[in-house]
């Protein structure tokens, strides 16, 4: 393909967007809906919902080749979950500032070597939400600090080959615990 042409249409929006309308509002998300012009001119809605915090999600690695999982039950889905330790991010704050605040809340965990290691847009057909996923090391371990809503959190210490298993078995099915378990295991050749 012709570098040009597909700068062209990777820098060129396709939709049209007539109207915008606020359909909900809390302190976490905002709901729109929108009256488009599809990339065909055919007119249809779209919604969007917009997070007012960026995802971060942490990937422990001690020298043995362990990592963390966190498990909790989570209320939208109406099932247990285990997960990378992860949370919110304020868009004023730094991710990398937030994934230490949410590795040792969760977990306990300090880390003397932070890598980031991806960037993912958790869900792009329905929200702009970004996450950001990072590679802890030299670790240290101290005393949780876990906030009301993670009251009944378990923390599970296991290979990063197990986890990375776990992943690929769909026993892990949370999209930045995913994706970031399977990126460090390519990375880490397991």
């Amino acid at each position: 393909m012709n570098p040009n042409y597909e700068a062209s249409i990777m820098n060129h929006n396709p939709w049209t967007t007539l109207t915008t309308r606020e359909v909900y509002n809390n302190k976490w998300i905002q709901v729109t809906e929108h009256d488009v012009l599809n990339p065909s001119g055919g007119k249809g809605i779209y919604g969007k919902v917009h997070f007012k915090n960026k995802a971060v999600g942490v990937i422990p690695i001690d020298a043995d080749g362990n990592t963390w999982l966190v498990g909790q039950y989570r209320y939208t889905l109406n099932e247990y979950s285990w997960e990378i330790p992860e949370g919110g991010c304020p868009l004023d704050i730094e991710p990398l500032d937030a994934a230490k605040r949410e590795l040792k809340e969760e977990t306990g965990l300090t880390a003397n070597k932070w890598t980031l290691i991806m960037r993912i847009h958790t869900s792009n057909s329905v929200t702009d939400e970004e996450g950001f996923v990072f590679l802890a090391e030299e670790l240290m371990q101290g005393e949780d600090d876990r906030e009301e809503t993670e009251a009944d959190l378990v923390v599970k210490k296991l290979s990063l080959k197990e986890a990375a298993t776990m992943a690929m078995n769909g026993e892990i099915t949370d999209s930045i615990s995913v994706a970031g378990l399977l990126k460090i295991a390519r990375l880490k050749n397991i």
